[in-house]
């Protein structure tokens, strides 16, 4: 127990982690009980666990595990912070509990992911889940699919998305464990439960049986709609309600209508994949339509009809296929193709649904005129299509084309038309069915009642009841006020029949919802909904005098509206809506008027009425009046009144008082009666009469006023004008304008007849009198504030003056809100009447607009007119857009109509020439003005490209489109817009002018709509990538957008849509969120009712404040019709108020806090890679520049916005230099805080810096330089390396000022430029500095000149570029200079370059003049530097520049990560010279660095006796030579462990991981393998090696040369590490050789290379001993077959045929070696038939040729073994096997074809095959005997091999069958013993090969193995160990007496040349060929060749010559095959240098 007291004491959490089991369970039930205590879900306790809850969960002892997911369960439910764990507690229940046997564990692993879910986590759980089903364990499978069953089950589809899981459903119906399927069927079944038929579409696919079985189940589902029963922490109080229903008794429906919605409807479409058809669509599809016979046309219409099969299709451009098809439908004559047609367009709509919307417009017409078609078939085809096309639009959108078919001629067309329109009634809710469609409907359907036809009829019947149904009688009413009493009763009881989509409930819950006015049915209703609405009546405050009780029995014969209620009594006639006001009356006769006033007026009144005394008439009038105001409503007789009025002398009275009084009673009766336009007409006239009489003009308005309110403003209006304008008094008619424009203040502009009054008006303009004309400017004014802008465009041809007149009255108007009318509503809208009123004031404004009159232009849009706006000439074009512009100016107002135009000028909008653009942008804003809201329907096809122009480069055609934009929005609202997928397409280009713009524009509009659709939501992803686009204006935008975004779409949305997003970028999208929530404005109100009903009847609306109005004129629904109240004028004023308003609150936050405590830089991953590849691809400018111009500013700032912090940018690109110093400053003080963050940006740092160099401040440019010279010895500590981009933008510009005149500030720079060689290497550096020389500052010459002599100095010849020839002449140049500083620069120079060497320094010059070559030598003279003393001087002063091939100098001074490849070109350029050298005993070379050269004469008299003069030897211990080498440790800094955190830059990374590959040191190696290895292994990195193949490929076999040459040979050495690194090697080959793509990268060079060194390591014998040797070979062995198998197939192959050429050529290789080569090549011939598509024959063929060149017939046959000859021969044979005769033409890289023995042999083996097909073992198809001898013996030959393979089978006589099978071989070298090996085992086959070789090695004797050792590795150290180093060259030429050693001297000449040594002393040399007259042997491709074509980047990192230690070791041992050395006299041969060496090394002892 004492143990157990340990643990004991540990706090909790400790417990829960510790290594005994016990005490993890007796952690977890401590934390279980604790979990349940802690009351508080923020406490911090919570947090300790945070990182343990996972191995609750996957603790891996049983029994704690169940109490650790008890724990689990209590912290998921309990901790606050319990989401953070959700992914990795998901993942471990899914992989480690569901998979237990105790099914107690699986519960509570189900429970956890269910808590989860309830936490709000249900996104991640249920990605988990999913991940699960793709597990290999079926347990898991089946409980992640019980988990996401029950989670659906309980938390229903909204919480738990479907999609994905459909998605996988049918995959796991194909499961092989039947549990599973079980499990998936009971998940169907449940899904089914939620979406009910949507699951079908997705499992039609899935077994028959299955799916059978499935619907047996679906059957038995109840068809109750199901709830959800459990829900999460946001929901509680959804969760409260259910419970409270469950507790009622759980009655289903007792949660009404709120639980309805509980249950989101899937839609199949959703869970579908979209199909691309247009790319599949026949070729010939359009000629085909287009045919003249039918068949034709019918088979490319079925190719149509079964592609649109696809039940959702990819959006594409449709435009061309629709315009066939609406071709079709329109114009076949055949029946059959135009119902086919029909089809294929009702697929379409079905596919693309929304999609399909901008095509609608184009093809309805057609269909419905398409109607008058009699035949069944093709009228259904018809309607499916229209039903179908109707979804994907709006009614409102094809409004215009159904109701210009209305009315045709041809009854079928307008019956079929009203049926579609009742049928898409059907679809509409009271919202999308407003009444500003209604109205044109219901006038067009009435015509269709009375029509003759019975089926037009009875279809406008059908047509009108669907609307009262949707819409409710309520809005239907007013528009049926004509009908009788039959026809209206036959509409109602359509409208009974009629079931809605949105499927309503009849009865009292649908008028509810409705708020249709009921009273008036009959009063038995008004149990269910009647009361409600009186009820509302009562409570909504309007002006509302009283509520009277509803009087069922007023007099019937009149129905005159009941005082307020404006609900008629019982006899009402259903006509009763809220504008029930037109009472007509028959005209009475006027005894019946004499009757009726008898019986209400007193008789003395009716007498006194004509008397002729004035007093008399006066006093009749005031009983008149006292009677009419004691009547009740319903007892005034007013047409019996007003006619007794008029009575004579009527109207005609000459008495002002009477005339006054009589006047007032008519206004009396009009307020008091049920005054009808019967009665109004009586007295109108007798009115106007009086208007302009100065005494009765007040009351003669007045009445005129109390009758527009009986009968309504518009009627009496249009009287009254008529009157006026029909008789000649001025006075008259201008009072009666002056009324007008009052009573339209009262009353409001609602259903004024614009049209009429523009013409009385234009006749008011054109009068003589003044008065009238001021009268009708007013009028019009008024209009103004109704109607906008647009009522100018009528008078725009009025006089000049007038129309100045009219501009200045309009001018008064503008920022005026229009009054809200206060009369003419009161009376009529009472209780039913809100709604209603509401929406008729929002149709007005449109109304108005309406009323103008529209021209059509369609048939000015001719076929020319729109082909020359598309003609290739941009004039013509020009043209076409000018008479467009004149067609729209013309015509003012237009019709929607506008035929062809649209596509027309859609494809200008993307015109070349940016003139046409703006000019088609401008006709775009004319035509929106022109054509008004109806411009809607083009907002799909014209609308959207408009937004495409704002990603445009221009300025100004950015603006011109965006005020064209701005110009539809005003036209069509933002619903249309925003409506589909379009707009998110826009801000998914990653144009930044189009991101900004959009967002801008966004930003501006979403704040004043209501409501939005909800496909804004499609714009979230990609408004997030624009947070964080690399353009600083974008992101701007992008965060200014965001919090409008959110208050439409709200922060949750939001907030998930970035669970998409990297980890990285969600966090700051978060961030961003949450501020955004805080600036979050509200939503706009909806448009303030109240100011129509101000409490108080009649009181005008001047209470309501005017920011009130202010605000909610901005705020118009998502229709944005213009409210009346506030129509267009004020409204676009106030709007643009409201904005502000909005904006400027939400300012301050959105403001980058200007706090400047963050870093100054900020990281942004992978931003300078973009940089540079924007700049390679020319999308910025590049960094060139004599002087920086605006432009480059500019883009910096830009670049900088994303990662320099934006206070920092501010001080950057201020214009006063003192900023620029603050900002200096600032960067000094964060440099060594903020080095990543430097790094990240240092292109923009050294980009800004340049600038500062043009800066005329010295200051400045001090401060500068002082924070440069930091910066770079930053960089140097970091080992940071400057990449090509930031160093050409930089330092041609820090050379500038070296030629500065202050000297401080030269001196600076060239300290600068000293450091910079740490960060850059110097031969690059020279190029730039080189280019300083040219310039024309002398002082810059001077400097340049003096720094170039630095770096030669410094890092010798090497640096010169491009070679040091050239450099040298350049600088020569400048001895002749005529300023002197430049001159004695330019000698210093150049006497430091002979300093360093010698006088090959003049030969390198060339000619001078002879002045400045006396001036050079003299200089020389003086300086008298001895060659000699320098290199020592050098050694010891500057170790860390030591020169070229120092063998020890470590890596002081790394090249650039690039460059780091190039070392290895080096290397193994080093070790490819020295064994060609040998190859062809090539002299040693002299050019060894000075400090190695031995005189090795003067050593070997020397005998020791002069000691004095050894220590220069001693230095370098020349013992060291012949110890063996050991590598010495490059300082390279650990190899990080991520690939990623060394260099942000992956490719630099990888050249330098690949680098180390090939390093001395085996760890190094080894980790750098392992490194590479793991990037191979996931798939997603391994692209990232792509480019570096062959780089890593030389590297790796350069390792193995190393390992085979050196560390093999090191006694020291552990073998175990060796055995290590090979299987490293061996392994990340393996796995590179696995992914084909990179494997193919590999070349020919680099295969050969590699399978040379692969070959020699499986036949080093050395291997073979080591333990674990075998496995080694074993491994190389199946890597040589996967090299094989995945390299290119032409690069192995030509590799193999050059590898076996130089193995046949080189004595010192084994015929081992050749042997396996061949073997290689058999494998690759058995690949062939597989392959042979994917070779390059021409390539295979010229290898082919070259090997039979160096190798003729004859000379193959003298080879020991045949097997050459025949590997070539079958390789031929299968070629030719597999090719036939085309092989002839794969000849094509062959020079002369006619001389190739090739050529001749394939002509043979050709018409070998022809003359004898079949005969297998004729491999050989020489002329010569044998094939005779062959033939003839065949049957012989094949009974002496059967006997002989015989032998060889049986175990006794094996031996001997072998030995017999050699001979035999030898005998008939070409004889086949395939086919008897064919049918063998692979055993069988190796063991014979085996055996033979055997016995060849046998007979042939050790001798000549032994003879061809002399610089053999094999040797293993018996002879000196220089040449043990020696690697046996990879092209093994290492006998000369084969190969013509002039190939290789050439090649050398070549390399010399390219490295610039001369090539002069060869002359010197006896011809070698001369002596070896040998056959030359042609190049063989390499990847030595291959690397010189990157010479230039070898050149720049001989500097860093000292990390070679590879060779190095070569270069001690007397310059044997030192790199690239010009020849010296002939040395003595090898063996000569080895003795003296010997003798030397002896002599010291």
């Amino acid at each position: 127990m004492g143990d157990d007291s340990e643990w004991m004491k540990l706090p909790i959490d400790q417990k829960c982690e510790h290594k005994l089991w016990k005490a993890r369970l007796n952690g977890y039930e401590e934390a279980l009980k604790l979990f349940q205590k802690i009351d508080d879900e923020k406490s911090p306790e919570w947090s300790k666990y945070l990182g343990l809850i996972k191995k609750f969960v996957t603790d891996s002892n049983a029994v704690a595990q169940l109490k650790g997911l008890e724990a689990a369960l209590a912290y998921v439910e309990n901790a606050h912070v319990a989401g953070k764990t959700t992914g990795e507690v998901a993942s471990g229940v899914v992989n480690k509990v569901f998979n237990q046997p105790k099914a107690r564990a699986k519960e509570l692993g189900l429970d956890i992911c269910l808590m989860y879910i309830e936490i709000e986590k249900g996104e991640a759980v249920q990605e988990e889940l999913l991940k699960g089903l793709d597990n290999k364990n079926p347990k898991i499978i089946v409980a992640c699919i019980e988990t996401l069953r029950k989670a659906l089950s309980e938390f229903g589809s909204k919480i738990i998305s479907l999609k994905p899981i459909i998605k996988v459903l049918p995959k796991l119906f194909e499961s092989r464990e039947k549990a599973v399927r079980d499990e998936a069927k009971l998940l169907a079944v449940e899904i089914y439960r939620w979406i009910r038929d949507a699951l079908r579409p997705p499992l039609q696919n899935i077994n028959s049986v299955q799916l059978k079985e499935l619907e047996e189940e679906w059957v038995k589902v109840s068809s109750a709609a199901p709830k959800q029963t459990r829900f999460l922490r946001s929901q509680q109080e959804l969760k409260a309600k259910f419970e409270q229903q469950q507790a009622v008794g759980g009655d289903a429906d007792g949660g009404g209508d709120d639980e309805e919605e509980a249950v989101p409807q899937v839609d199949a479409y959703e869970l579908l994949e979209a199909v691309e058809i247009l790319s599949k669509l026949p070729k010939d599809f359009y000629e085909k339509i287009e045919a003249k016979k039918w068949q034709e046309r019918k088979e490319a219409l079925e190719a149509v009809e079964l592609l649109v099969k696809n039940p959702k299709l990819e959006s594409g451009d449709y435009a061309d296929l629709v315009k066939v098809l609406k071709k079709v439908v329109g114009k076949d004559t055949n029946v059959m193709l135009v119902a086919l047609a029909a089809k294929c367009l009702t697929g379409l709509a079905a596919g693309l649904r929304k999609k399909f919307g901008q095509y609608a417009g184009h093809v309805v017409p057609t269909i419905l005129e398409k109607f008058k078609e009699k035949k069944p078939q093709v009228v259904q085809a018809l309607q499916e299509a229209i039903d179908a096309i109707f979804l994907t639009t709006t009614l409102q959108n094809i409004s215009e084309d159904v109701l210009a078919v209305m009315d045709n001629k041809n009854p079928t067309i307008k019956q079929q038309t009203s049926l579609f329109i009742a049928r898409s009634f059907r679809h509409c809710t009271p919202s999308t069915l407003p009444k500003s469609l209604l109205k044109p409907f219901c006038a067009a359907l009435l015509k269709h009642i009375n029509d003759s036809a019975p089926e037009v009829r009875d279809a406008g019947f059908e047509a009108l009841g669907t609307a009262l149904k949707v819409a409710g009688e309520k809005a239907v009413n007013p528009f049926l006020a004509d009908v009788d009493k039959l026809k209206l009763d036959r509409i109602k009881e359509c409208a009974e029949k009629v079931e809605l989509v949105y499927g309503k409930k009849t009865g009292g819950a649908a008028e509810k919802k409705e708020g249709k006015p009921i009273i008036g049915k009959t009063p038995a209703l008004s149990g269910t909904g009647g009361d409600k609405e009186t009820k509302d009546a009562a409570t909504k405050p309007g002006p509302l005098k009283k509520v009277p009780a509803v009087k069922p029995g007023g007099p019937p014969k009149k129905g005159k509206p009941a005082a307020a209620a404006g609900m008629g009594g019982a006899g009402a006639k259903g006509k009763k809506g809220p504008e029930t006001k037109e009472i007509f009356e028959s005209e009475l006769s006027i005894e019946v008027c004499e009757e009726k006033a008898a019986a209400v007026l007193p008789a003395s009144c009716i007498q006194q009425l004509d008397s002729g005394n004035w007093k008399e008439r006066l006093a009749c009038m005031e009983e008149f009046q006292k009677a009419v105001e004691l009547m009740e409503r319903s007892e005034m007789p007013c047409q019996a009144l007003v006619r007794m009025l008029a009575k004579k002398p009527g109207w005609k009275e000459t008495n002002f008082q009477v005339m006054q009084m009589k006047l007032h009673i008519v206004a009396l009766i009009a307020q008091k009666g049920n005054f009808s336009k019967t009665s109004a007409q009586v007295v109108m006239d007798g009115l106007v009469d009086k208007v302009g009489d100065v005494k009765c003009g007040s009351n003669a308005k007045e009445a005129m006023t109390a009758i527009a309110e009986a009968c309504q403003l518009p009627w009496t209006a249009e009287q009254v004008v008529a009157m006026a304008f029909s008789q000649k008094n001025p006075k008259n008619q201008s009072e009666t304008l002056n009324w007008l424009s009052n009573a339209i203040k009262e009353f409001g502009f609602s259903g004024l007849n614009v049209k009429a009054f523009i013409s009385n008006v234009k006749t008011a303009l054109a009068a003589t009198n003044p008065a009238v004309r001021t009268s009708a400017i007013t009028l019009l004014g008024v209009m103004y504030l109704y109607v906008g802008p647009p009522l100018r465009m009528f008078f725009e041809d009025e006089k000049p003056a007038l129309l100045s007149q009219i501009d200045a009255e309009f001018e008064k108007m503008q920022g005026q809100t229009a009054p809200a009318p206060t009369r003419g509503i009161s009376r009529h809208s009472g209780g039913g009447g809100d709604d209603g009123e509401e929406e008729e004031q929002e149709d007005v404004g449109n109304d108005v607009v309406d009323l103008l009159p529209r021209t059509d232009i369609g048939d000015k849009i001719t076929a020319e007119l729109v082909s020359k706006i598309g003609d290739k000439n941009w004039k013509i074009r020009k043209e076409g857009l000018d008479e467009v512009t004149s067609i729209i100016n013309d015509a003012k107002f237009i019709q929607p109509n506008i035929g062809e135009l649209p596509a027309a000028l859609k494809s200008r909008l993307n015109d070349s020439n940016k003139i046409l653009v703006q000019q088609t942008l401008s006709i775009l804003q004319q035509l929106a003005t022109a054509m008004g809201p109806n411009i809607k329907q083009h907002v799909k096809n014209l609308g959207i490209p408009v937004i495409t122009v704002l990603g445009d480069s221009k300025n100004n055609v950015r603006a011109a489109a965006l005020a064209t934009v701005n110009a539809w929005a005003e036209q069509t609202g933002m619903k249309e817009w925003l409506e589909g997928e379009d707009l998110s397409e826009e801000l998914k280009k990653e144009n930044p002018f189009l991101r900004q713009e959009l967002l801008g524009w966004l930003a501006e509009k979403l704040p004043t709509l209501r409501s939005v659709p909800s496909d804004l939501l499609l714009c979230v992803p990609h408004l997030y990538s624009c947070l964080e686009d690399r353009n600083g204006d974008v992101r701007k935008k992008a965060q200014d957008a965001l919090p409008f975004f959110m208050m439409h779409l709200g922060f949750e949305k939001m907030a998930k849509a970035t669970g998409k997003l990297k980890p990285t970028s969600k966090d700051q999208v978060l961030a961003m969120l949450e501020k955004a929530k805080a600036n979050m404005p509200a939503k706009p109100a909806a448009p303030a009712k109240a100011s129509s009903r101000v409490v108080g009847g009649a009181a005008p609306a001047k209470f309501q404040p005017a920011s009130a109005l202010a605000e909610d004129s901005g705020s118009n629904t998502m229709e944005s019709k213009p409210d009346p109240k506030k129509a267009k004028a004020g409204g676009a004023s106030s709007k643009a108020k409201g904005v502000q308003g909005k904006k400027v609150l939400s300012k301050p936050n959105l403001k980058e806090d200007d706090d400047k405590s963050g870093p100054i830089f900020i990281i942004v991953p992978n931003g300078k890679e973009q940089r540079m590849r924007d700049e390679r691809g020319l999308k910025v400018l590049k960094w060139n520049f004599t002087t920086p111009r605006d432009e480059y500013i500019e883009q910096l700032k830009t670049q900088m916005s994303s990662c320099v912090a934006k206070w920092l940018q501010d001080e950057m690109f201020h214009a006063d230099f003192q900023h620029h110093n603050k900002a200096l400053a600032v960067m000094i003080e964060h440099l060594e805080s903020e080095k990543d963050g430097v790094i990240s940006c240092l292109d923009l740092i050294l980009k800004w810096l340049t600038l500062r160099f043009f800066d005329t401040n010295t200051s400045v440019l001090m401060k500068a330089l002082e924070y440069l010279k930091l910066l770079f010895n930053l960089l140097s500590q970091e080992e940071y390396h400057l990449t090509e981009n930031e160093a050409s933008s930089f330092i041609p510009y820090l050379v500038l000022k070296v030629g500065e005149p202050k000297d401080v500030i030269r001196k600076d720079v060239r300290a600068i430029l000293n450091r910079m060689c740490l960060i850059y290497p110097a031969s690059k550096m020279f190029t730039f500095i080189m280019e300083g020389t040219k310039s024309k500052n002398s002082k810059q010459r001077a400097e340049c000149l003096e720094e170039l002599g630095c770096l030669v100095e410094s890092y010798g010849m090497n640096v010169c570029q491009p070679t040091p020839g050239k450099a040298l002449k350049e600088m020569a140049t400048h001895i002749g200079d005529r300023d002197n500083t430049v001159r004695n620069a330019a000698l210093n120079t150049i006497v430091t370059v002979y300093n360093v060497h010698g006088d090959q320094v003049f030969k390198l010059i060339g000619n001078l003049s002879e002045k400045d070559m006396s001036m050079l030598e003299e200089r020389i003279k003086r300086s008298a530097k001895r060659p000699s003393a320098a290199p020592v001087r050098q050694a010891e002063e500057k170790p860390q520049r030591t020169q070229n091939i120092s063998a020890n100098a470590s890596m002081l001074r790394k090249g650039p990560a690039e460059d780091m490849s190039s070392k290895l070109k080096i290397m193994y350029r080093t070790y490819r010279i020295q064994n060609r050298n040998m190859g062809s005993h090539s002299e040693t070379t002299h050019t060894v660095p000075r400090e190695f050269q031995l005189d090795l004469d003067e050593i070997e008299n020397d005998n020791g006796t002069v000691r004095c003069e050894m220590p220069a030897l001693v230095q370098h211990k020349l013992d060291d030579i012949f110890e063996p080498v050991l590598i010495p440790e490059p300082k390279i800094r650990a190899v990080s462990p991520h690939f990623d955190d060394m260099h942000s830059n992956t490719a630099s990374t990888i050249n330098f991981v690949i680098s180390q590959v090939a390093s001395g040191d085996i760890n190094t190696s080894i980790q750098a393998l392992a490194q590479i290895d793991e990037v191979l292994r996931q798939e997603d990195k391994a692209e990232a090696m792509s480019g570096h193949i062959d780089q890593f490929l030389i590297a790796t076999f350069m390792q193995l040369r190393l390992i085979y040459n050196t560390h093999m040979a090191d006694e020291k050495l552990d073998k175990d590490e060796i055995v290590k690194l090979y299987s490293c090697i061996i392994g990340s080959m393996i796995s590179l050789f696995q992914i084909e793509s990179l494997a193919r990268e590999a070349s020919t060079g680099v295969l050969k290379d590699l399978m040379h060194g692969l070959i020699t390591l499986m036949l080093d014998s050395r291997v073979e001993d080591l333990e674990e040797g075998e496995q080694v070979i074993r491994s190389v062995n199946l890597l040589v077959v996967k090299v094989l198998e995945k390299s290119d197939q032409t690069n192995i192959l030509s590799a193999l045929l050059v590898l076996l050429q130089d193995s046949l050529l080189a004595t010192a290789s084994s015929p081992k070696f050749s042997e396996l080569v061949m073997k290689c090549l058999w494998r690759m011939v058995r690949l062939l038939p597989e392959t042979i598509n994917s070779i390059n024959l021409d390539r295979i063929l010229l290898d082919i040729h070259i090997f039979m060149k160096v190798f003729p017939k004859e000379k193959l046959k003298q080879c020991k073994s045949e097997f050459p000859i025949r590997t070539l021969k079958t390789l031929l044979h299968t070629l030719c096997k597999l090719k036939g005769p085309k092989i002839l033409d794969h000849l094509t890289m062959i020079d002369n074809k006619n001389e190739s023995e090739l050529e001749a042999h394939l002509c043979r083996v050709m018409k070998h095959s022809m003359d004898q097909t079949g005969s297998k073992a004729d491999k050989d198809t020489e002329k010569g005997a044998s094939r005779i001898e062959e033939k003839a013996s065949k049957a012989k030959v094949n009974d002496i091999l059967a006997e002989i393979f015989k032998k060889i089978g049986s175990k006794e006589n094996t031996k001997e069958g072998l030995a017999e099978l050699y001979e035999y071989k030898k005998k008939y070298s070409d004889a086949d013993i395939e086919p008897f090996l064919k049918n063998s085992s692979q055993f069988f086959q190796s063991y014979v090969e085996r055996g033979l070789r055997l016995i060849e090695t046998e007979r042939e004797g050790k001798g000549r193995i032994a003879a061809s050792t002399g610089i053999s590795p094999q040797m293993e150290g018996t002879c000196v160990p220089a040449s043990t180093h020696t690697v046996s060259s990879s092209i093994g030429n290492t006998n000369g007496e084969e190969v013509g050693p002039s190939v290789y001297l050439e090649r050398l000449k070549i390399l010399r040349q390219r490295c610039g040594l001369d090539n002069a002393k060869q002359e010197d040399r006896p011809p070698l060929t001369s002596l070896l007259s040998k056959p030359a042997v042609p190049t063989v491709a390499s990847s030595t060749d291959m690397l010189h074509s990157k010479l230039s980047q070898l050149r720049e990192s001989r500097e860093q010559y000292q990390h070679l230690d590879l060779d190095s070791n070569q270069t001690h041992s007397s310059g044997i095959g030192t790199t690239l050395a010009s020849p010296s006299s002939a040395a003595a041969n090898i063996d000569d240098l080895k003795k003296r060496l010997e003798r030397i090394k002896s002599s010291r002892k």
